[in-house]
């Protein structure tokens, strides 16, 4: 073979070595972005969290549906952690690892949080989390887009004293958040001359309701606030009507439009819950999102905070990728901070030094027909403050350690 031969031979092999390589990459940008989302589909969470990841594949679906993400089409991994924080950290962890996940959306308990924080953390990843929680926390790997507890258990529980009574009792599952929810509570109330005049926990996804009910005929408080989480709320709520107490007053703080149709919760006659967003805000941009939700998933749907929360966590995460061109964790982080969408409960922001959003205060009372009436709003957006200013960082931090939440997990 000639040297000339052999060299045009060489150099065939580099252009289509070269040609393939490009070909390769080409092909890696066409391929999918993919998200995990990681919630309950079953067990004692699924009924409340199922709907959550419809939140997330509207968002997802109406991206796609104007062109995608940097010429991409958005896919989601959707796995069910089973209610079970063991399951979602393993879950999360190979979602990362195996699934090549760009981005997680997961979770409603805290316990399943935190399970997952550490993962995320680890890993050097991302998370959106939508619902409303304790704080104590500040994770520079998640972005919290439901309420911090400034922007929900101190607001509702000053509106409770003032509405309904000063002499309070408490009911919550028993995890991180109802127990680091009711100390901030009884600090309030305490602080506002009012009473705590008796507290119980019941394991998270338990039945018995005996004690709890028996307590609320002897004592008769003004107001009960209920933290209970998942389908315990229907034990409750069939126990105190079955006990003739339906028109106790109570507010709950995870009992939203989804819960009050499934949990039988539109039978009790004096009932609230606190929320940044309810279904029957009259705005036009809730009005476009319940109809797109209803179309897309069957007329008897319901939306609700935490699904809002979890579509607008999908809209500030491709908002906050379109300015980085690019999906990658450490640059969404770095662009997600400036991000804003008029979303259908108001404008989101997101918070640049939290990394939590800015969100409304409302509190609705139930209607029988499943929907709220807003019955209180605050007049704008509340800045997010995961650890409240009426303690210092290091007081909440301390006792964040002693329950076992925050950023001591």
């Amino acid at each position: 073979m000639s040297r000339r031969l052999l060299a045009a031979l060489i150099v065939l092999v580099l252009v289509l070595a070269g040609v393939w390589a490009g070909w390769r990459h080409a092909a890696a940008d066409r391929e999918p972005i993919r998200i995990g989302v990681l919630h309950s589909l079953t067990g004692s969470m699924g009924r409340s969290e199922a709907p959550l990841v419809d939140g997330v594949r509207l968002a997802v679906e109406e991206i796609n549906a104007n062109g995608g993400l940097l010429g991409r089409t958005v896919e989601m991994v959707v796995v069910d952690s089973r209610s079970d924080p063991k399951v979602a950290a393993v879950e999360a962890a190979r979602l990362i690892r195996d699934e090549k996940v760009v981005a997680l959306f997961a979770c409603w308990t805290s316990s399943c949080r935190q399970a997952v924080r550490l993962v995320v953390q680890t890993a050097g990843h991302l998370m959106f989390y939508a619902v409303q929680y304790e704080g104590l926390e500040q994770s520079d790997r998640i972005v919290y887009t439901g309420a911090a507890p400034n922007q929900e258990i101190v607001p509702a529980t000053r509106w409770a004293l003032e509405t309904l009574g000063r002499r309070i009792y408490l009911v919550g599952s028993d995890y991180v958040y109802p127990r680091t929810a009711h100390r901030m509570i009884r600090e309030l109330v305490t602080t506002a001359d009012g009473g705590i005049v008796g507290e119980r926990f019941v394991p998270l996804g338990g039945a018995d309701m005996k004690a709890v009910v028996d307590d609320i005929r002897r004592l008769r408080p003004d107001a009960v606030l209920n933290t209970l989480n998942g389908d315990s709320n229907a034990h409750f709520f069939a126990a105190l009507k079955q006990a003739g107490l339906a028109n106790v007053p109570m507010l709950s703080f995870s009992i939203a439009e989804n819960e009050l149709v499934a949990y039988g919760a539109a039978g009790l006659t004096d009932h609230y819950a606190v929320w940044s967003y309810f279904q029957s805000l009259q705005t036009e941009e809730n009005r476009r999102f319940v109809d797109a939700f209803r179309r897309r998933f069957g007329a008897h749907r319901v939306t609700s905070d935490p699904v809002e929360s979890s579509y607008v966590g999908v809209r500030l995460w491709a908002a906050a990728v379109a300015e980085a061109g690019s999906t990658a964790p450490d640059d969404v982080l770095r662009t997600v901070v400036r991000q804003s969408v008029n979303a259908p409960s108001g404008i989101v922001s997101v918070d640049a030094a939290t990394r939590h959003v800015w969100r409304h205060v409302r509190i609705g009372r139930a209607r029988p027909d499943g929907q709220f009436d807003i019955v209180h709003a605050l007049p704008a957006p509340v800045r997010p403050a995961p650890f409240p200013t009426y303690r210092s960082r290091v007081d909440w931090q301390a006792l964040a350690k002693q329950l076992g939440s925050g950023d001591e997990p």
